[in-house]
């Protein structure tokens, strides 16, 4: 059973992941702006997450130069901001089940992003290798067939609305919206897997892994802030009240922070052999 811990900590987080996408997009058609939602998610995550940061790490933390800060800015600012923001648009587009799938496809996308930069090799004589294309053509094959595909609409049996609001019954969105959506959802796909590659790279000059999560997630906040801020200064809109926006808001952070950063973090270990493979597979601080 200890051997499977690992493999199951990753499909808690990935139904934690599922549910994300549904709230999220129920909030987005109650009318919530998406870059506003980034922002709520990140600021709340960074206040979240300080505090584990200060009593795990701080004591013993490693000094950050100039460099790395800056390359941390451009990280945050590519690999979560813009990823987190081009997301919300191509979840308004779209649906979560789209965007659900086209995630499962990050592991795909940040090896052939390895691959690029030649840290990973593929050995196509090897049955690693033929195991790797075997599974880059079955996962590129479903996500391609959701995208493309769209079948007729299934009627629910329970027409109650379950946040109470008929302003959450999503659209339906025409053939030109939906391949936009597909296109951009995949596009912040990429930027996230870029983000895991190249963030192997700072943290071997800064291996206090809960301080670079949290930092990122400060000056996400701040880069979130600022676009959002830019497309939208109705004061109506920046207000949480007790409904799904606040919800959506809750759930990002308390439930998929703390859930991924226990189970993988901690329950993994940052040094073993799995723990570095989930981190390349599956995004937890992001």
């Amino acid at each position: 059973m200890g051997e499977n811990k690992p493999y199951l900590a990753v499909i808690f987080v990935q139904a934690i992941y599922g549910g994300m996408f549904l709230i999220s997009k129920a909030a987005f058609n109650g009318g919530m702006n998406s870059y506003i939602f980034v922002f709520y998610r990140q600021a709340a995550a960074t206040l979240f997450l300080a505090p584990f940061a200060l009593l795990f790490e701080w004591k013993n933390r490693a000094p950050i130069s100039f460099v790395t800060l800056c390359k941390t800015f451009l990280l945050s600012l590519f690999g979560i901001t813009l990823s987190l923001d081009i997301n919300g648009i191509a979840l308004v587009y779209t649906c979560a089940t789209l965007a659900a799938a086209i995630t499962n496809c990050l592991p795909v996308i940040t090896f052939f992003l390895a691959l690029l930069l030649r840290m990973e090799v593929l050995k196509m004589r090897t049955a690693s290798g033929i195991a790797k294309l075997t599974g880059i053509v079955a996962c590129m094959a479903g996500a391609a067939t959701l995208a493309f595909y769209k079948g007729p609409h299934f009627k629910p049996f329970c027409h109650h609305q379950i946040f109470g609001s008929h302003e959450l019954v999503g659209h339906v969105s025409s053939g030109k919206t939906w391949i936009k959506g597909c296109f951009l959802m995949f596009l912040s796909t990429t930027f996230w897997g870029l983000w895991l590659v190249l963030q192997t790279g700072i943290l071997r000059s800064y291996p206090s892994k809960l301080l670079f999560t949290t930092l990122q997630c400060f000056l996400s906040s701040i880069q979130s802030f600022a676009i959002a801020i830019a497309f939208e200064r109705d004061p109506h809109q920046w207000k949480l009240g007790w409904n799904i926006r606040l919800l959506a808001v809750v759930y990002c952070v308390r439930t998929k922070k703390l859930s991924a950063i226990c189970l993988i973090l901690f329950l993994l270990g940052p040094t073993s052999s799995k723990g570095k493979f989930m981190t390349w597979t599956y995004s937890v601080n992001r």
